[in-house]
């Protein structure tokens, strides 16, 4: 009996240190990643603007999966649109950086934050996987799996389904804020 309760509170005792080593590193850290996610946010944003000027970026609430909005504008006069897109795939939630004319037609977008799988879903860190999806929006829908592409573009994206769907979801939820009056 002796030994069971000096047993749990060695245990008891290496847990709480561990667990106050965690915390240490988290708070540490947090801050750094968070710099670090802001700087690919603003380096995403830049890239998907493309020759557009970049405007004030505001925070949007209550729609599904817009986080950001952040107007662009050509000769002084709005030429478009870039939000922060959230949704989920296979690797759990992502962040995507995603640019549509005023209609809602996605003229750019780059995933800057993810957990997807290495050969399957990280394929959608690339920009030609984003390219797949220019022009859609505004006449044309987003495609709800790879299925709904082409031959030679669906055998590019096949064996990540739900990363597809999740991203395909995330850039439709941000064409539907465009068209729906984007605040």
């Amino acid at each position: 009996m002796k030994n069971t309760i000096m047993t749990s509170i060695v245990l008891f005792l290496i847990c709480a240190v561990c667990a106050v080593l965690c915390a240490s590193v988290n708070y540490i850290t947090a801050p750094r990643i968070e710099e670090n996610i802001r700087i690919a946010n603003a380096e995403a944003l830049k890239s998907v603007a493309g020759d557009l000027e970049i405007g004030e970026t505001v925070e949007v609430t209550g729609f599904e999966g817009v986080k950001e909005s952040t107007e662009l504008y050509k000769d002084g006069k709005k030429a478009g649109t870039a939000l922060l897109l959230s949704g989920s795939g296979y690797g759990g939630s992502f962040s995507i950086i995603a640019a549509y004319d005023n209609n809602g037609a996605l003229m750019g977008a780059k995933m800057t934050v993810d957990s997807e799988t290495a050969g399957l879903g990280k394929k959608a860190e690339e920009s030609w996987y984003m390219d797949l999806f220019k022009g859609m929006g505004n006449g044309i829908s987003f495609p709800s799996a790879p299925k709904d592409l082409p031959g030679e573009q669906a055998a590019l994206v096949s064996g990540a389904t739900v990363t597809f769907k999740g991203v395909t979801k995330a850039l439709g939820n941000g064409s539907v804020y465009i068209k729906e009056g984007a605040k």
